[in-house]
């Protein structure tokens, strides 16, 4: 198997990588004891969030450079380029009772690119609470924290709308 095929079988697979460590981190994190930095005596489930966060972090950076890839970032963040078309028609569809179909530049579309902004935020705060000094570090964790509160919203909300997806195969 060359280089091309290895990383075309991560790729496939990079949706449901990102999805496991993402839940285990969030199923996990009561559990954690981290303040400024890891203590020597860290337990197993201090060690596997710092260093899966890092691996999620990884993860991530992938995932988003495959989403935006060949121009598809048009579909997630279609208000970067201002298109709100397939939005509003959505957003007048939901006033009549009609719920908004998957794919395209539309609500679906939009809300999981705000998902993976989340998820790159809950990263870069996890990134920085790691690498900063030791003073700066509580900051950073309460930053980390509230995004990741925002991404556990968006999981909830990304399973709903898989859930309408499923609905779409049999209309």
């Amino acid at each position: 198997m060359g280089l091309k095929q290895v990383g075309q079988a991560i790729s496939s697979f990079l949706h449901a990588l990102v999805l496991l460590f993402c839940v285990t981190l969030v199923c996990t994190s009561p559990w954690i004891v981290i303040g400024r930095q890891l203590r020597t005596n860290a337990s197993f489930w201090d060690q596997f969030h710092v260093y899966g966060g890092l691996f999620t972090a990884l993860l991530a950076m992938l995932f988003t450079l495959k989403v935006c890839a060949k121009g598809q970032w048009r579909l997630f963040f279609p208000w970067l380029i201002f298109d709100f078309s397939q939005l509003i028609s959505d957003i007048k569809g939901l006033a009549k009772g009609r719920l908004p179909v998957s794919g395209g530049k539309g609500l679906i579309s939009i809300i999981e690119g705000l998902g993976v902004i989340l998820l790159l935020l809950v990263c870069v705060t996890g990134l920085v609470w790691f690498l900063v000094a030791p003073s700066d570090a509580i900051t950073w964790r309460d930053y980390h924290k509230v995004f990741a509160q925002g991404f556990i919203g968006f999981l909830v909300l990304h399973a709903l709308l898989a859930l309408l997806h499923i609905r779409d195969f049999f209309d």
